[in-house]
């Protein structure tokens, strides 16, 4: 990707416990983190279990960029960029699929799945032509963990490793809750369009200060409990993996209760093949502590989220607008589980769902509030007095304290700073 000559000095607009407004409105910041961020770093795009088959492809992005992730002939996992390397016209426009070969709808040039040119209509035309340096585009770098696929524009840079540091036992965490330690993420996405700064999603998904508020008549109606996570005396915790990484974690409280499922809102007697199947995979004591701890509630930078029982993939169209692609989680082996899984998904975050609703309200009234310039400085100071180090040296606060929101600005700004 070519690099911007940068006008910008991020160092000015970016302090310790504040931010400036102008990082959510400027359309010069949003290119430059497209070069930085979203064509440099390493970038969730999907998972293998969205292609199983052989030729089997699915749409995908990285930023505002069509990416089309395909299991090619050979059983690879291919990250090709859906475009026409002739006219540049979008190469595949259905969402997913099975085919040996791609062909342009434009011209008839038809590709193979692992994105080489295979020839092209009226061949007599391009006699000479050498069509090894015609192919797809390729994301040059891919790395799989656990079945998460990742994606990185950049031809060098650190490990996928590297870049998840901490943020790996998250995933870990999560794939421990299946019985065979893996997702079938094949429940489809909804697709949720906000007029808002990708940032706003961002900061919001491990911000354990608003939901006591923002959602406090879902969990009224619902005569939940899960309120009192988000309050004064919770014991939950928020934490800074590094790297622009951040959880939210309920597990002190889960533990506190010593409920297996209570983070689920349910108990063993109702999902009895579930808990069969965990006890059978990981013996009735490991599988105990499992269902305690329950899945996480973390955000890796800079867009995949779980959310305990759903899965978010943040897509940046532009400076003042964003697309979250969600999903139900589903573990594999776990099938009365993930009914349950589907239906709370559909309740929460779908077309008619309560709290996706809310947020999106107060990202849309971020972004309007953004370009008020009095006050220009947004701050972030809440618990920076009470902050500690946890076991693993990560830095944690209270449950709605903002050292996600500090950490996330730490690591924007050494990669906008470079």
């Amino acid at each position: 990707m070519p690099q911007m000559n940068s006008t910008l000095d991020f160092r000015s607009l970016i302090e310790p416990n504040r931010v400036n407004s102008r990082l959510y409105y400027d359309p010069a910041v949003f290119q430059e983190e497209l070069e930085k961020i979203w064509y440099k770093t390493w970038v969730y795009v999907g998972h293998t279990s969205e292609v199983p088959n052989k030729n089997d492809y699915v749409t995908k992005s990285i930023g505002p960029t069509p990416i089309l992730m395909v299991r090619d002939k050979d059983n690879e996992i291919r990250l090709l960029l859906n475009k026409c390397p002739h006219r540049g016209n979008q190469l595949c426009a259905y969402e997913k699929g099975n085919r040996s070969t791609f062909t342009c709808p434009y011209h008839s040039w038809t590709f193979s799945t692992s994105g080489d040119l295979m020839g092209y209509a009226l061949p007599e035309g391009y006699v000479g032509t050498d069509k090894k340096g015609l192919g797809l585009g390729k994301v040059p770098r891919i790395a799989i963990y656990r079945g998460f696929v990742f994606g990185s524009m950049a031809k060098d840079g650190p490990s996928l490793e590297e870049h998840l540091g901490g943020a790996k036992a998250s995933l870990d965490q999560l794939l421990d809750n299946s019985p065979d330690g893996e997702l079938d993420l094949t429940a489809g996405f909804l697709q949720h369009r906000t007029k808002a700064n990708w940032k706003f999603i961002l900061e919001n998904e491990t911000d354990g200060y608003h939901p006591g508020f923002v959602h406090s008549s879902i969990f009224s109606v619902a005569q939940s409990g899960i309120a009192n996570l988000y309050g004064s005396d919770s014991t939950a915790l928020t934490r800074d993996f590094g790297n622009g990484h951040t959880e939210f974690d309920l597990r002190p409280e889960w533990r506190r209760l010593d409920q297996p499922l209570a983070w689920f809102g349910t108990t063993p007697d109702r999902l009895p093949e579930y808990v069969a199947a965990m006890d059978a995979a990981y013996g009735p004591e490991r599988a105990r502590k499992i269902m305690i701890d329950g899945s996480p509630h973390t955000m890796i930078f800079p867009n995949l989220f779980i959310a305990e029982i759903q899965l978010f993939v943040i897509q940046p169209i532009s400076v003042s607008e964003s697309i979250q692609h969600v999903t139900a989680i589903q573990f594999k082996g776990g099938k009365d589980i993930n009914r349950r899984l589907r239906q709370q998904t559909m309740g929460s975050v779908g077309p008619a769902g309560f709290l996706l609703a809310d947020d999106t309200e107060m990202y849309e009234r971020n972004d309007r509030g953004a370009r008020i310039r009095d006050p220009e400085w947004l701050v972030l100071t809440r618990g920076l007095h009470r902050e500690t180090r946890d076991e693993n040296g990560f830095l944690v606060g209270h449950s709605t304290d903002e050292t996600t929101q500090r950490g996330i600005w730490r690591h924007y700004l050494e990669l906008m700073a470079e």
